[in-house]
């Protein structure tokens, strides 16, 4: 058990306090050092990933005991941590809220931007704006501008929401009712090509970039300029402001836009002081020194995708389905030939269903929906979520008991609202699980007696006991966890002798792991960010790992070049065959 700050004569000391009054100031310890001490404890309250315990926080401060208990004490007196005495944790206290009412109330935005603005357009090389909402146009409000020719906008100019990047994350972030009355007042030009025309082209672009984190205009207002562009978010969770990047199209083009938008995200949050504020890190752990690429291993497709996810085997094709959500397409590759065609989907697509007849459906952001790959012509079948603004459908795979099973998540990853579904032929549904914050992962054992599921943010790997048959589910316990140090866990696949292979996101590799849960291989990558794993290949002998360059830094992005690409190598062992949709 922890002993906490408040056991033994620290505790009398608490008592013997609250007993004289709530007037009375707590003994600090004095010095600078003492000080340095306290912000160093606080910054390590706020930043862990989860509630920390007292013996964490001792172990992780390097204090005496007697000295981090009478700091922690007095961090607690002043109500600038808590304990939560159920479960023997600490959180940031009251205090800190009311604190930030005030800063809120004397906030400057143009004052708090501006040294992030100079730092982005020295980094980025471009020019680089802060903007507000003005009624249903966009104003801007200060810029900078590198040395050198550089894209020149005038403080003060107010230009449209709908064509323009700051404009487009100022719609995606606000208020579903605000976002709805903007929306309506719009009038969208069908005269500009390059422009959103339709609302529903609109809509699947603002959820593209609530998904992302940022919105990119490719010359829709201006020919030969790009721009992205990140929300400031305010106290109530909707922008109070936007960064916007905007350079040449030439030069701010398709392969550094989005490393640019990340940039972006980082600085709206040191804007604010909202640095942690993120359901998954865009902060990759550092590739370790010994850690190389199994010998084994090969890059298949170097593709670049922004979020390569979901791959498939298809038997009867003999090639291997996958997706990149957040440049939406679904791809289809073949190994023989090495050969990968793209079906642009237009909206945001996240797993692939092989049907039987030669036929796919695919989760989109609108539901399941049948896919016609040559057109890339999207039919409804069902929408387990409909009305769920907030959420979106993610991993997605056919069981052995012949449903489709899906898991869904919250667009931006921020709350535990998603859930579990499994759709029969027929298009009925069933609620199978729920208050899980990043759905991913599915998988059965052999026999199909075993079902595995994974919730991303906590590190989860679920199992539970499965009718292989009818699909019901019972006895739900965690099959793996795996640390945040080492990275999160994402997509995965069953082999034949029952072992899960699992993707670690910013972990550089792909786990396996026994059927009692214990690691038995690690194959390393040469990308921080494997993001899921299938088998095929015509003896189902290949592990086929798709991987993702979203929001990594420049830097990592130098270390790692071909994060995005497709990879695949030969275990040893076949994957476990998975079943047709036979809607």
């Amino acid at each position: 058990m922890d002993d906490g700050p408040d056991a033994g004569r620290g505790g009398r000391r608490k008592a013997a306090a609250s007993r004289e009054g709530d007037a009375m100031k707590p003994e600090t310890p004095g010095g600078t050092a003492a000080l340095a001490k306290g912000l160093t404890l606080l910054d390590m309250v706020a930043d862990a990933p989860e509630p920390p315990r007292f013996a964490e926080l001792l172990r992780a401060s390097g204090l005496p005991k007697p000295t981090f208990a009478r700091i922690l004490r007095t961090l607690i007196a002043y109500g600038l941590v808590r304990q939560d005495e159920a479960r023997g944790t600490y959180v940031l206290g009251q205090r800190f809220l009311e604190m930030s009412h005030k800063v809120w109330e004397s906030f400057d935005l143009v004052s708090a931007a501006t040294p992030e603005l100079e730092r982005l357009a020295a980094e980025l090389g471009e020019t680089v704006a802060l903007c507000r909402l003005d009624g249903i146009m966009t104003q801007y409000l200060a810029e900078r501008s590198p040395n050198g020719l550089s894209v020149r906008v005038e403080v003060g100019r107010r230009v449209p929401l709908h064509c323009t990047a700051p404009g487009k994350a100022l719609l995606a972030f606000q208020d579903p009712a605000v976002g709805r009355s903007l929306l309506d007042r719009l009038t969208l030009d069908a005269q500009t090509p390059r422009t959103i025309t339709t609302l529903d082209s609109l809509q699947a672009d603002l959820t593209l970039t609530r998904a992302r984190g940022y919105s990119i205009s490719y010359e829709e207002h201006l020919p030969g300029v790009n721009s992205v562009a990140a929300p400031v978010m305010g106290r109530d969770n909707t922008p109070m402001g936007v960064l916007v990047a905007l350079g040449p199209s030439s030069r701010l083009d398709a392969s550094n836009i989005h490393p640019a938008g990340r940039e972006l995200i980082a600085a709206a949050r040191r804007i604010t002081g909202a640095a942690g504020a993120v359901a998954i890190s865009s902060r990759p752990r550092p590739r370790s020194v010994t850690g190389r690429p199994s010998a084994e291993l090969s890059c298949i497709l170097p593709w670049g995708a922004q979020l390569g996810e979901s791959p498939v085997w298809h038997e009867g094709e003999n090639a291997l389905y996958w997706v990149d959500i957040l440049h939406p397409a679904v791809h289809r590759f073949d190994p023989a030939t090495g050969r990968n065609e793209t079906c642009e989907t237009g909206k945001l697509v996240s797993a692939v269903i092989p049907v039987s007849g030669g036929r796919l459906l695919v989760a989109s952001q609108d539901g399941v929906e049948w896919l016609d790959f040559t057109s890339g012509r999207l039919t409804p079948f069902v929408s387990p979520e409909a009305g769920i603004g907030d959420n979106r459908l993610n991993d997605a795979k056919c069981g052995p008991d012949g449903a489709i099973w899906v898991g869904s998540m919250r667009i931006d990853a921020s709350k535990p609202t998603g859930a579990l579904y499994r759709i029969n032929a027929d298009g009925a549904f069933e609620r199978k699980e729920g208050g899980i914050v990043v759905s991913n992962g599915l998988g059965w054992s052999p026999d199909g007696r075993t079902f595995y599921f994974v919730d991303t943010v906590p590190g989860l790997i679920h199992a539970y006991d499965c009718d292989p048959t009818t699909g019901a589910l019972s006895q739900r316990r965690e099959f793996a966890r795996i640390p945040v140090a080492d990275g999160r866990p994402d997509g995965l696949a069953v082999d034949a002798e029952g072992g899960v292979w699992c993707a670690i996101w910013d972990g550089w590799c792909v786990r396996r792991y026994l059927p009692n849960g214990k690691l038995d291989q690690v194959i390393e990558m040469p990308v921080p960010r494997p993001s899921s794993v299938a088998f095929g290949g015509p003896d189902l002998s290949t592990l086929f790992i798709t991987s993702a360059r979203t929001r990594l830094p420049a830097s990592t992005l130098a270390d790692a070049p071909l994060s995005g690409g497709l990879f695949s190598c030969r275990p040893g062992i076949a994957g476990a065959r998975i079943s047709l949709f036979e809607g």
